[in-house]
């Protein structure tokens, strides 16, 4: 079952305090970067964020749950926390600061140049 788009914009609505938010869409689902980096996936209208050493410490209970099948388990926002934008852009910022940027991959064209 696909994300519904009203959820999504709840979601990006929350984390409006945050730099730079940005939901793409990827199979039906969303994932959404913060300044180039995945940090959290939306699937099946439920929020799921990367986890984290940082983002673990932020939270009182940590419920993991997968976002798709055969994923690694990644940390379910229960409802209070969806509700609290506060928390939930702590939330979202301290995450996407503990990832590392993204490696671009070079090009076509590079990969011709070298050759």
């Amino acid at each position: 079952m696909a994300s519904q788009a009203s959820f999504v914009e709840f979601i990006l609505d929350q984390l409006s305090s945050c730099e730079d938010v940005q939901a793409k869409k990827m199979f039906g689902e969303y994932a959404l970067y913060m300044s180039g980096k995945m940090f959290a996936l939306i699937c099946d209208d439920q929020l799921f964020i990367k986890p984290t050493t940082a983002g673990r410490g932020l939270l009182n209970m940590v419920n993991e749950a997968p976002p798709y099948p055969q994923a690694k388990p990644w940390y379910l926002i229960d409802s209070d926390l969806l509700d609290d934008r506060d928390a939930l852009s702590t939330l979202a910022r301290t995450t996407a600061a503990a990832l590392p940027l993204p490696v671009k991959k070079p090009g076509k064209s590079a990969k011709k140049a070298g050759t």
